[in-house]
């Protein structure tokens, strides 16, 4: 080579050496999560499986004392829980194994209290091989739940317990093939049955379980697990059993201060930013109010909306989804259930059937060393293991999306690089709209994912700002879809006053109505503000979406005359008001009082009356729910004619509106007597009353 030549080649590797160096990598920030915590996470949904003795007796904790004959399911299908569970999206179930009663759904060698001496299969069955069978089998993981607490064990509350549980969690964690989690309940102590002491017992709920050495056998037999508790030390509960997780919400815990009912548990909704373990959140949630299967709750399965609301605001919050399918006495999911389940996952996939954002151009304030590595477009790239980062000095930044034409987005999905940390402590969304930008929300953490709905804008520039971080921000992935309205019968309500009010599960849904009996169409009245009817009337109502054309089902409420004047009789509880209020979810109790007992109305004007509508308390633990009945009318509250009397047949299990007709009559005052009730005890309940008239 001449010297001319070598003297030009050395000048191109000094340009290209600089470029060449990689810029450092960031470093890892605080607690950050293991392989298998980012794996659970990654599952996004589970299941669990509440089934057991509690079933067949129609409580949420049994005693312990019923005999183990009592559970008999007479069409139990493992198959059909795990198929319904692929449809609804469910990667992974946990089954309730032994609940707080101590009943085993395994022939276990520690107790005799479990399947092995039921009439199910001939005593031979062991219902946790059953499930873990058919979830290997359609590629579903399998977990378990093993209650610490044992209402049956007359060992319970000493030393032999712990060896007698450890046992049992060996059994179940060697014969079951692979296991993803292990749950282990909060509850722990109070009255049983307890081999027949039937008795109060407290433990130390701290040190009584020694549960660092239970740890150290989970870690030895499935050192994959991940282990569920209060504080962890794997996946912590969330702080309430309704769907929900805080909107902070940090996957980082001071893990040491917690324990199995521990009082501060509120703080679980949110995590510790200061946390010194890396302990994300599991939100669970039953798809009715129990756990276990009761028939008169199969009204009550969340709603598409409810359940969409739950997914957001735990996946939607940087938790994991645990959803409760209560197992009815056949030994089947609930075709109830099933079907809510179903359509909340075709709801997902429709939210996020297209990300707008994917390969989009995207541009940042500040790339980390100006590096391609850290570049801006790695947030568009669908890779999950690239990411933009910032320099280490620079904990606020702004990242801008630039999309090809102006389009309508509703959704907001933003992750962070989480093997080197949690990090982002607030930040904003804004939208380039009619020349300007506009903010759509402003919210703090996010974590492994972050999922907000907007409201529909048409945008092509989509902002999005961190404002604070604790160390330089970390984004792995923002994505922008336009879900489609949440079209589902709309809530009708009226009032005392006759004020009626029409509400949509999608705010931006416009309701159209009918007061004629006709089928409303988008050409139909825009429900747009309260109204009042008085007379009786048909109202029918529908969501629709204007841009898709779409409808909802037609909501159907009859009203018959305002009950504006009435008034309720012979009480000076205020809160028997709320039995005329419209609203379902309020009622008014008669206690302190023995059957017979009277509800006695005056409807202020004398009414021809052909017939009277009762609903019972709709809270999870209804009480006074009237089954004998006699319903009498008067024109001046001392003349009594009965014209109505009888049963409100299995309204225990289907605890709905109660319609009665009878011949038509005069009347001015009414009187429901309640001589009996369903839990054959002193009292009656009502939601709502109201009567039917000839007109």
């Amino acid at each position: 080579m001449t010297n001319k030549l070598y003297g030009a080649a050395l000048g191109l590797l000094a340009i290209l050496l600089p470029a060449c160096q990689e810029t450092p990598a960031p470093t890892a920030f605080g607690p950050c999560p293991t392989e298998d915590q980012i794996a659970w996470q990654e599952m996004e949904r589970t299941a669990f499986i509440h089934f057991s003795m509690n079933t067949f007796n129609d409580v949420e904790w049994g005693y312990g004392d019923v005999p183990p004959e009592t559970f008999n399911p007479s069409a139990l299908d493992c198959n059909q829980w795990v198929s319904i569970c692929k449809q609804a999206g469910i990667k992974g179930i946990i089954l309730t194994c032994k609940h707080h009663d101590g009943f085993c759904l395994w022939p276990t060698a520690t107790t005799e209290y479990s399947v092995k001496h039921s009439p199910w299969r001939d005593g031979k069955g062991d219902l946790v091989r059953e499930l873990s069978d058919a979830c290997h089998k359609q590629g579903l993981k399998f977990g378990i739940y093993l209650s610490p607490w044992d209402r049956n064990a007359a060992c319970y509350g000493t030393p032999e317990y712990i060896d007698m549980f450890r046992a049992q969690l060996t059994e179940l964690l060697t014969n079951y093939g692979d296991i993803f989690e292990i749950w282990f309940d909060g509850a722990n102590g109070g009255t049983g049955y307890y081999g027949g002491a039937r008795e109060n017992r407290s433990v130390d709920r701290q040190n009584y379980y020694d549960w660092p050495t239970t740890i150290e056998l989970v870690r030895k037999l499935q050192p994959h697990a991940m282990i569920f508790g209060d504080g962890g030390p794997d996946v912590r509960w969330c702080g309430d059993e309704e769907g929900w997780v805080g909107e902070t919400n940090w996957s980082t815990l001071r893990r040491d201060e917690v324990y199995p009912g521990w009082p501060l548990y509120e703080q679980l909704r949110y995590g510790h930013e200061d946390g010194t373990h890396w302990v994300p959140a599991e939100v669970n949630v039953s798809t009715r109010p129990g756990w276990f299967y009761h028939a008169s709750e199969d009204h009550k399965v969340k709603t598409l909306p409810q359940l969409l609301d739950i997914y957001y605001q735990s996946i939607g919050r940087n938790g994991l989804s645990l959803i409760n399918f209560p197992i009815d006495k056949r030994g089947l999911i609930h075709p109830n259930d099933s079907a809510q389940m179903v359509k909340l996952q075709a709801a997902v996939e429709a939210d996020f059937a297209h990300n707008v954002a994917e390969k989009a151009k995207a541009e940042a304030s500040n790339v980390r060393g100006g590096s391609r590595t850290y570049r801006a477009t790695n947030v568009t790239d669908s890779n999950k293991e690239t990411y933009w980062a910032t320099d280490d000095s620079v904990t606020q930044a702004s990242l801008t999306i630039t999309l090809d034409k102006p389009t309508a987005i509703n959704r907001f999905l933003v992750e962070e690089y989480i093997r080197l940390g949690q990090r982002v402590k607030g930040f904003t969304v804004e939208a380039f709209v009619d020349g300007q930008w506009k903010l759509l929300d402003t919210q703090t953490t996010i974590g492994y994912r972050r999922i907000l709905r907007l409201p529909t804008v048409t945008t092509d520039k989509v902002r999005f700002t961190v404002t604070d971080a604790k160390a330089c921000p970390l984004i792995s992935r923002i994505a922008l879809y336009q879900a489609p309205k949440v079209l589902t019968a709309p809530i009708v309500r009226r009032n005392k006053q006759g004020v009626v009010t029409i509400t949509a599960a999608d705010t931006e849904a416009t309701i159209h109505y009918t007061t004629d009996g006709s089928e409303p169409t988008a050409d139909s009245p825009t429900y747009d503000q309260p109204f009042t009817i008085e007379q009786p009337t048909l109202l029918k109502a529908i969501a629709f979406d204007p841009a898709s054309k779409q409808s909802s089902p037609i909501t159907e409420e009859p009203f018959d005359i305002a009950r504006t004047s009435w008034n309720i009789l012979h009480t000076s509880d205020a809160q028997a008001a709320q039995i005329l209020d419209g609203d379902p979810a309020t009622m008014w109790q008669q206690e302190g009082t023995r059957m017979p007992t009277d509800l006695v109305i005056d409807l202020a004007s004398e009414q021809s009356l052909k017939g009277f509508r009762y609903l019972p308390d709709q809270s999870r633990y209804a009480k006074g729910i009237i089954f004998n009945y006699e319903f009498a009318v008067s024109t001046d509250g001392k003349n009594w004619q009965k014209v109505s009397e009888g049963e409100f047949s299995n309204i225990k299990n289907n605890p709905l509106w109660q319609t009665r007709s009878f011949d038509p009559v005069s009347a001015r005052f009414v009187r429901l007597r309640a001589l009996s009730n369903t839990e054959g005890n002193q009292g009656a309940g009502y939601a709502e009353f109201d009567i039917v008239t000839t007109h």
